[in-house]
């Protein structure tokens, strides 16, 4: 009898860490590798301004976020204690992947190596991703580039210490750039201007630097301090002669839509396109689900229905929403299906985001409309059943149980059998928070964007009317009929049915807004802004 072996468990390898660079606070300066690294993490560990939202945009729904910004009763952690808290993590999620997200630059005052001499004393492997710093993002979001002709040297200084480091930018040909909490950054400039850097030295301080939010004003080092303490964090100065450039190069402030904040009611993962596009307008969405989407309240026939697909029932399926999409991928997992049950189908989609659904399933429709994306212009392109062409004349609709008749009805008359089955109910959503229905009717919002009939219906019917003050902007005609049937004054038409082109009509309109203002000498301002009582600041 051969004796026993003992045998020893497998260390427990911690998790591998990756320091990534957040960025100064727009989400679409992040690069390309850290999100790549996020949507791969187990745990991110998150503090300031780098905050939860940005890594939920792109971790994985099971992803832990880890608050090392504050202790458990609220106080400020040190950078020891982060350093602690990181390695836990990496320790709690065994041959996994941390992702450690910092404010802009990880090497640039973030405590990158207090934590990463942590990881290294406790054998825990690491990599570093460069990030985009607020020291070069927030001035070029500002209009004010760091050097120019005149101005050779950029010095840039951190407050927080006792006797803040000056003397490198009291020349006058040295951009000084200074960051920190507001009332320390106040006196960092305060001590260069004792330092012997003129009093009349141009200065722009901005307040949440590339976001939305942001806000620049321009004066002069003399009276930079008090601005600068007024600020709120995170705030940034840049001193010297190129601020005077920013009267000419500001791109960001002047966006069409910057400022405004934008109703949008659709659930959040229908209005991805249309949030996107706000942001690329300077706006920002808030989101409210006006429908709620659930399954059938009977499944059998969508069951027999997907069952048909695999066995050669149909000639064609059509998607007329990406809901659609949705529900038949959701039934195509729950029978252990894929993308390849569609071979031998043909496929359509009623517009480019349906069929932007189907190709990150891995299909690429056969039919897509160029003009009219709705149920009309799908029937448009659709080609009628010919018996020596088209082996079979059924076609599988999986739509929502208060789709119209027009698609079932001309499919018909062009000869197809068509089985019309309700793939997903809508129902109205539950009311959104109080704070949220009084910012609808009090005119908080400058826009609403409405993209159905059903959005306005449900809309008033869960939240109440927009003010009047707030610009309405729909997709279409039917579905502007029914804003004015609902007592609402529509001022945007989408050129066409699009999420796209319903964001840049309002964009148009937001610019026409200002240069007619400018042209009566007037300092435009949103229209949330001209209500009675509003703090009415220039756009």
């Amino acid at each position: 009898m051969s004796p026993t072996r003992s045998t020893t468990p497998s260390p427990r390898i911690p998790a591998r860490v990756a320091f990534v660079g957040g960025g100064p606070g727009d989400p679409g300066l992040l690069t390309v590798r850290a999100t790549e690294l996020l949507a791969g993490a187990d745990a991110v560990v998150i503090d300031q301004v780098a905050r939860e939202e940005l890594a939920l945009r792109h971790a994985r729904p099971d992803v832990e976020v880890v608050d090392a910004g504050h202790g458990d009763h609220g106080e400020r952690l040190t950078r020891a204690s982060r350093a602690k808290l990181l390695v836990r993590a990496a320790k709690a999620h065994p041959g996994g992947l941390v992702v450690r997200l910092m404010d802009g630059d990880p090497t640039v005052f973030n405590g990158l190596a207090e934590e990463a001499q942590a990881l290294v004393k406790a054998g825990i492997s690491f990599e570093v991703v460069p990030g985009v710093s607020s020291i070069t993002a927030v001035p070029a979001y500002a209009g004010i580039p760091l050097t120019s002709k005149s101005s050779t040297a950029v010095h840039v200084v951190v407050a927080g210490g006792a006797t803040p480091d000056v003397a490198g930018g009291v020349a006058p040909s040295t951009t000084v750039v200074v960051l920190g909490q507001p009332d320390r950054a106040a006196d960092a400039l305060l001590a260069l201007a004792l330092a012997g850097r003129d009093p009349a030295t141009p200065v722009a301080v901005t307040e949440r630097g590339t976001s939305t939010e942001q806000r620049t004003v321009v004066t002069t080092l003399a009276e930079a301090p008090a601005a600068m303490a007024a600020g709120s964090f995170p705030v940034l100065a840049v001193v010297g002669e190129t601020v005077a450039l920013r009267e000419t190069l500001s791109w960001f402030e002047t966006k069409p839509l910057f400022g405004w904040t934008v109703l949008v009611p659709r659930t959040k993962e229908q209005s991805a396109s249309m949030t996107a596009r706000l942001e690329h307008h300077g706006a920002t969405a808030d989101v409210v689900p006006t429908i709620s989407v659930e399954p059938p309240r009977t499944p059998q026939q969508l069951e027999r229905a997907v069952k048909g697909m695999v066995t050669g029932r149909y000639e064609w399926v059509g998607f007329t929403s990406v809901n659609a999409v949705r529900a038949i991928r959701e039934k195509f997992d729950e029978f252990g299906l894929d993308a390849r049950s569609f071979a031998g189908l043909k496929v359509a989609a009623v517009g480019g985001v349906t069929a932007d659904a189907l190709r990150e399933w891995g299909i690429n429709p056969d039919l897509v409309p160029t003009d009219e994306q709705s149920a009309h212009g799908l029937l448009e392109v659709w080609p009628p059943f010919d018996p020596d062409l088209d082996p079979i004349d059924r076609v599988f609709l999986p739509r929502a149980d208060i789709a119209t008749d027009t698609l079932v009805a001309g499919l018909q008359q062009n000869g197809w059998e068509v089985d019309d089955v309700t793939a997903y109910r809508t129902v109205r959503a539950a009311p959104p928070p109080q704070p949220v229905r009084d910012a609808i009717k009090g005119g908080a919002f400058d826009a609403v964007l409405f993209t159905s009939s059903s959005t306005v219906r449900n809309l008033v019917g869960i939240a109440g009317k927009p003010h009047p003050d707030t610009i309405v902007a729909c997709i279409g005609p039917a579905t502007a009929k029914t804003a004015e049937e609902h007592g609402l004054r529509v001022d945007v038409l989408a050129p066409e049915p699009s999420a796209v082109a319903l964001v840049d009509a309002l964009a148009d309109h937001g610019r026409s807004l200002a240069l007619a203002a400018a042209e009566a000498g007037e300092v435009a301002v949103r229209p949330s802004q001209r209500r009675p009582g509003s703090r009415k600041r220039a756009t």
